[in-house]
């Protein structure tokens, strides 16, 4: 029960922190192109994982037959999922990517039936569908634009594999911190993104950039959102099985609306609170399922 508490702590925590990060997003995108914003964090976060690492003397030495799983994760998820869930997000709503993402959890129940062996019960799927119905009422209030195709196949693509790659950390050895499987699997992306993204880093503007609001952005993201959460994240999934984990990715876009509201004027209606509560009951019988 205790590893079950834990892990629902860091993995809402996770969710949380990514929730609040489109507020920021929000605001560096408009200097900073999407695919090198990515990058940009990235490098942020590799230097604040190698920090954190030299602190805690982490070993960085990696089994041979399980350097390839590592590399997995970084492709599927930190490059591949990012990116499409970036590039969806500007070609079709925020509302959009909050729908289609939150069928995240849903993609994790069943890759961690086939690949994991994991048992299903009634109860997990409660809660899928109590917060599935949750994040619906939060986002579903505007007018969705069903018409931008390709922002829709990318940000399915990217629920596809964060889905997947949350899976395969189970499949990584615990002897394995969770540090180290972030900073080789953030590594990993920076190495793939870099000659993608060169060109377009020597066309934004360095006065843009030194703006408070832009490299305290870039911080926040590179730091919080990608170092701190990945860790929390990672570990979380570790303390806990992938088809509950994928629950708490439901925080995020409870917590990325509340924020929006809160500090960027954007409306919620009454169906925000409903879709909050049947979100957080949806989490309390995780917690409560015996271990």
């Amino acid at each position: 029960m205790k590893n079950t508490l834990l892990g629902s702590i860091y993995l809402a925590l996770a969710a949380s922190i990514w929730g609040g990060m489109y507020v920021v997003v929000k605001v560096v995108v408009d200097v900073i192109p999407p695919l090198e914003l990515v990058w940009m964090r990235y490098l942020v976060a590799i230097i604040a994982l190698f920090i954190i690492g030299l602190i805690k003397r982490q070993s960085w030495k990696v089994h041979k037959r399980h350097f390839w799983l590592i590399v997995s994760i970084g492709i599927i998820g930190n490059t591949i999922s990012i990116v499409t869930q970036e590039y969806g997000t500007m070609l079709s709503s925020a509302q959009m990517g909050a729908i289609i993402t939150s069928s995240t959890p849903a993609f994790m129940v069943i890759f961690a039936r086939f690949i994991l062996k994991e048992r299903l019960n009634i109860k997990k799927g409660i809660s899928v569908c109590l917060a599935t119905i949750g994040v619906f009422l939060i986002v579903g209030n505007g007018n969705i634009d069903m018409s931008s195709q390709l922002g829709g196949i990318s940000l399915l693509v990217a629920a596809l594999t964060w889905a997947l790659m949350s899976v395969l950390i189970k499949r990584v050895p615990s002897s394995y911190s969770s540090l180290l499987v972030t900073t080789y699997s953030t590594l990993v992306a920076l190495i793939i993104l870099t000659p993608f993204v060169l060109k377009g880093l020597s066309e934004i503007s360095i006065a843009q950039l030194s703006h408070p609001t832009i490299w305290s952005g870039l911080l926040y993201l590179g730091i919080v959102s990608t170092a701190c959460a990945f860790i929390l994240w990672n570990h979380g999934l570790q303390l806990l099985n992938a088809s509950s984990g994928g629950l708490f990715f439901f925080f995020q876009p409870l917590v990325g609306t509340f924020l929006g509201w809160l500090l960027l004027g954007e409306n919620i209606g009454g169906t925000f609170w409903i879709g909050s509560f049947l979100i957080l009951i949806g989490v309390l019988l995780v917690i409560r399922e015996k271990e």
